[in-house]
């Protein structure tokens, strides 16, 4: 069993198609080919299920995909390990970041990351910051940026806390509360609301703090995208909560104090095992130090 094998594999599986695996992989299709089938009389099982249409995992396949994709980790983690103890910095570095990060300006901090660091190979997933947090357990994420309620620390993981703030009330520039200050959640309970999808950690800070209130409101609209939520509340559709310093990038939306807004806590994880190469250089630039005390 070779490694090249296993990035065939990893390919078609991705792709659903051996002609892409083939192009990803930068080889010719029946090359790519005959070493997966190869690889399928060695294991004594087949891998895929090919038609003229489409092309599956079989439940080998399944079974053997998270092994090689491992093995695969652990080979580039492998020359990147040998690479940095002769000084340059190489592999792969995948971060995951809420869509609401403003505690760390990514943009930039990859930017000057790259720059110091070109050999690496930068991937960044945006998504939950729950789903972000299992991916940092299990491995397939390095580092992720999360927003937590107060007092919610994430689990099975190293972090620390970047910053606190609190969300605001966000409007359409003709809404009647424009010209308030500031309102109470009491006072927003009749309004129609766009939200994060129930059950995540960015709906639940809202969630919690009407229940504390002891006030019900109309989740109208569940969207994952802060974009698509500005946009909504731009047409007057609805209105949001959204953290103070994120809201206050949205042009030409009305962000509105709350004397009763959740408290939210932004915070930077990485995995509980000895970081990459990369991930350690990446930690590095925004200050943070993972050698052992």
């Amino acid at each position: 069993m070779e490694l090249q094998q296993m990035r065939y594999v990893v390919a078609v599986a991705e792709t659903s198609n051996f002609t892409r695996a083939a192009e990803q992989c930068l080889v010719v299709q029946s090359a790519l080919s005959h070493q997966i089938a190869r690889l399928e009389r060695e294991l004594g099982a087949k891998l895929f299920d090919r038609t003229s249409r489409r092309v599956r995992l079989t439940p080998a396949g399944e079974a053997f995909l998270p092994a090689a994709r491992q093995a695969l980790d652990a080979a580039d983690r492998a020359r990147a390990e040998v690479a940095a103890a002769a000084g340059e910095i190489r592999g792969r570095l995948a971060i995951g970041a809420i869509p609401t990060v403003t505690a760390v300006d990514l943009p930039t901090a990859l930017k000057q990351f790259r720059l110091r660091h070109p050999q690496v190979r930068i991937s960044l997933r945006s998504g939950a910051s729950e789903e972000l947090t299992e991916r940092v357990r299990q491995g397939s994420l390095d580092t992720a940026f999360l927003g937590l309620p107060l007092g919610v620390q994430p689990k099975g993981v190293h972090g620390r806390e970047l910053a606190r703030g609190h969300l605001v009330a966000v409007v359409a520039p003709d809404h009647p509360l424009v010209a308030q200050e500031h309102v109470n959640l009491r006072r927003l309970a009749d309004e129609p609301f766009v939200d994060f999808p129930a059950g995540t950690a960015a709906r639940a800070q809202s969630d919690d703090a009407f229940a504390a209130a002891g006030v019900r409101r109309e989740v109208a609209f569940e969207v994952t995208a802060p974009d698509f939520m500005a946009g909504l509340i731009r047409q007057g559709l609805a209105i949001g909560m959204l953290p103070a310093a994120f809201a206050a990038g949205l042009p030409g939306l009305p962000s509105i104090r709350l004397s009763d807004a959740p408290a939210r806590v932004e915070h930077l994880i990485w995995s509980r095992f000895r970081p990459s190469p990369a991930a350690a250089a990446f930690l590095s630039t925004l200050g943070i130090s993972t050698a052992p005390d």
